[in-house]
């Protein structure tokens, strides 16, 4: 059997993305609330880049996506940061470290644009939180999260970071960083973060 293939995800891919996820959401209940307009939910906010993975017949198998964190109001994020979130393998592909690849494809995203990473996850995912751990990712608090599980109740959330290391080749010359300086700063889209459990 050849492994499935990662690719960005394109608009036509929509509508198997929400039959994986459906998938996912009867065998794991992940997402735990399923979301009023699946479609919606995997669009929205703009995501700065998403991937799927791909079987032999095209079928979706896997997903993530990287949204970008706006600086917070009144101050600044120490480097650009973005979200991990609506990662999620069907059964079917599970055993193949297709999360562990999907996981790899944004970390290197991000390393290319010097970018650190963040995600959250439920505290009783105990099987997404040993893939995050195994893959490197430093678990560096825990909240309750802003919306309630299916019964009412409330929901833990952990929040992991992966910090891109600074290299030699980040560091652009000063001709370079003033060239950048005097740009324009791009306008950011994205609304905000958004949970990748709920």
């Amino acid at each position: 059997m050849n492994p499935p293939r990662i690719r960005r995800r394109r608009a036509t891919d929509l509508d198997g993305c929400v039959a994986a996820l459906a998938e996912v959401h009867r065998v794991d209940r992940y997402p735990m609330n399923w979301p009023a307009d699946p479609h919606r939910w995997l669009r929205e906010p703009q995501p700065a880049r998403a991937w799927v993975a791909v079987d032999a017949d095209a079928a979706v198998v896997g997903h993530i996506a990287v949204h970008r964190v706006p600086d917070p109001a009144g101050g600044s994020l120490a480097q650009p940061t973005a979200e991990v979130a609506r990662l999620f393998v069907v059964p079917k592909a599970r055993g193949l470290a297709l999360g562990s690849a999907l996981l790899d494809r944004a970390r290197r995203w991000a390393a290319t644009r010097a970018t650190d990473l963040v995600l959250e996850v439920t505290a009783g995912d105990t099987a997404a939180v040993a893939l995050y751990e195994r893959a490197g990712w430093r678990c560096v608090g825990t909240s309750t999260a802003p919306w309630a599980a299916p019964d009412g109740g409330p929901v833990s959330l952990r929040h992991y970071t992966l910090r891109h290391r600074v290299s030699a080749s980040d560091v652009a010359p000063a001709s370079t960083a003033r060239r950048r300086a005097s740009r324009p700063a791009a306008s950011r889209s994205s609304a905000g973060s958004s949970t990748s459990t709920s």
